[in-house]
C-alpha cells in the first residue's frame, strides 16, 4: 500500500503533515514513518520543487505505472525497452539527407521518464554556460553570446550521450538528496544497457553501485562482466541529464575559459569560446589541449575533425548562424536555400509535386513540414526576412 496520494501528471505537492496523517491512519510501522520523513527532509532541504521519492513502488505508482515493469527495467532484464531506428535528421540548408540513430523507450517505460524529466530534472539547474535543453534557452541568445567576436573556437564531442554513463545519472539524483537504492533505480530507468563497445570495456563501464538487497541487480553480460548503462538517445531524460552530468566540466571549462580572456557556452556537444580581445593561433591551440584534457577527466572524446578556429577577418558561425556583427544573423546558405525553395514552388510548370520530387523528400507534407519549420526558425532570428518569405509561402498552389 503506497501512503502517499497520486501526483496529477507533472504537478507535484507534498506535504509532510498530510504523508503523517495518511500514514498514521493506515497503521503503518513508526519507524518506517520516520525513516521516510528524513528522506523527504533531505530532498527538500536540497531543492523544496523537488517530490519525493521513497521506493521503486512510490515510484511507480506516482507515475501509474506497473511496479513490476519498472523492476524489470532496473534489473536489465530482456527484451531491451527500447527501439531502434534510424531517423532523417533535418536536411542541410542544400537539402542534403542525413541520418541519425535513434532509441525510442517502450510506452511504460517513456511515461516514467517523462514524469522524472518533469518533476525532477526541470528543477535541477545545470550550469550557467550549459544553454539547452533548459526552460526559457533560445539557440539565438546562445550564439548572441559570440557576436562581435574576434576570434572563435569551437570544438566537438563524439557519441555524447552514450559517452554519459549510470554511474554519473546515480550521481545526480544522489546530489539531489535520493537515497541510494532509489537513485540507483531511477539511472537504471533512465540509461540503456547496449551492446558491448571497445569504448566501454574500461574500468569506468564496469564498476557499479551494487545494492546488497537486490542481487538480481548486478548484470553480467559478456566482455568484461558486470557492464553499466548509458544515456540513450531518444529518452526525454538524456537531454537535461547529459546537463546536469556536465556541472562540473562546464564548472571546470568556464574558468579555463576566464583565465585565458574567453567567453565559454555549451549547446549539448557543442563547445564554443571566443574573444574581442587580443589572442593567436598558439593560444588557441593551447586552449583547445586543456579542453581535450578536461572532456578525458570525465571520459568524453572531442571529435578533432570538427574542431574550429575563427581568428579575425573570418566569417564566424555558431550553431549556424552567423556572428560576425552585432547581432546573429541567418547565413547566406539558408537564405539562398530558401529563396530556391519559394522559387520552384510558385512556378506553376513545376510546383510543389515535382520540387519535392526533385529535391529527395518522401511526399509534398513532408516538405511542406520541413519548410514551415524554417520559417519557425527564420523568425526568431530575423522576424521581417520571415515575414516576407511567409507572405510568398502563402501563395504557393498546395495539392489537395
Amino acid at each position: 500500500m503506497c501512503l502517499t496520494p497520486r501526483v496529477s501528471k507533472y504537478v507535484t505537492s507534498w506535504s509532510p503533515q498530510h504523508f503523517q496523517t495518511v500514514a498514521d491512519s493506515a497503521e503503518r510501522d513508526p519507524k518506517v514513518i520516520q525513516n521516510a520523513l528524513t528522506a523527504a527532509r533531505v530532498i527538500r532541504s536540497t531543492n523544496p520543487a523537488l517530490p519525493p521519492v521513497f521506493t521503486l513502488g512510490h515510484l511507480a505508482h506516482l507515475t501509474g505505472s506497473e511496479f513490476f515493469q519498472l523492476r524489470s527495467v532496473a534489473r536489465r532484464d530482456e527484451p531491451d525497452p527500447y527501439r531502434l531506428f534510424r531517423i532523417r535528421k533535418r536536411p542541410s540548408f542544400e537539402g542534403e539527407r542525413r541520418f541519425r540513430i535513434i532509441t525510442v523507450p517502450q510506452p511504460h517505460l517513456l511515461r516514467v521518464q517523462r514524469w522524472i524529466t518533469q518533476a525532477i530534472l526541470a528543477n535541477a539547474l545545470p550550469h550557467q554556460a550549459s544553454v539547452a535543453f533548459s526552460k526559457g534557452n533560445r539557440l539565438r541568445d546562445a550564439a548572441a553570446v559570440h557576436c562581435n567576436s574576434s576570434w572563435l573556437i569551437k570544438l566537438d564531442v563524439t557519441n555524447f550521450f552514450e559517452s554519459i554513463s549510470e554511474i554519473s545519472v546515480y550521481r545526480i539524483f544522489r546530489s539531489l538528496g535520493y537515497q541510494p537504492l532509489i537513485s540507483f533505480e531511477m539511472a537504471r530507468i533512465c540509461t540503456r544497457l547496449g551492446g558491448p563497445t571497445t569504448r566501454k570495456r574500461g574500468e569506468r563501464w564496469r564498476v557499479h553501485f551494487k545494492p546488497r538487497e537486490i542481487k538480481s541487480y548486478d548484470v553480467y553480460r559478456p566482455f568484461g562482466g558486470a557492464r553499466v548503462g548509458h544515456l540513450p538517445q531518444g529518452a526525454p531524460t538524456s537531454p537535461m541529464l547529459a546537463n546536469l552530468a556536465m556541472r562540473s566540466f562546464d564548472t571546470e571549462v568556464d574558468k579555463l575559459a576566464v583565465e585565458h580572456g574567453l567567453r565559454y557556452t555549451r549547446y549539448a556537444d557543442d563547445l564554443t569560446f571566443s574573444t574581442k580581445g587580443e589572442f593567436s593561433r598558439d593560444q588557441a591551440a593551447h586552449v583547445i589541449g586543456l579542453a581535450y584534457k578536461a572532456m578525458g577527466r570525465v571520459g568524453l572524446s572531442p571529435n578533432a575533425t570538427k574542431s574550429r578556429v575563427a581568428p579575425p577577418g573570418s566569417r564566424k558561425m555558431v550553431l549556424g548562424l552567423l556572428v560576425d556583427g552585432a547581432e546573429p544573423r541567418l547565413p547566406r546558405e539558408f537564405k539562398e536555400s530558401m529563396r530556391r525553395h519559394l522559387y520552384y514552388l510558385c512556378r506553376t510548370d513545376i510546383g510543389p509535386v515535382a520540387h519535392a520530387r526533385a529535391r529527395g523528400f518522401a511526399s509534398t507534407i513532408g516538405m511542406r513540414h520541413h519548410i514551415e519549420g524554417l520559417l519557425s526558425f527564420a523568425k526568431q532570428i530575423e522576424p521581417s526576412y520571415a515575414a516576407e518569405c511567409k507572405r510568398k509561402f502563402a501563395n504557393i498552389d498546395w495539392p489537395i
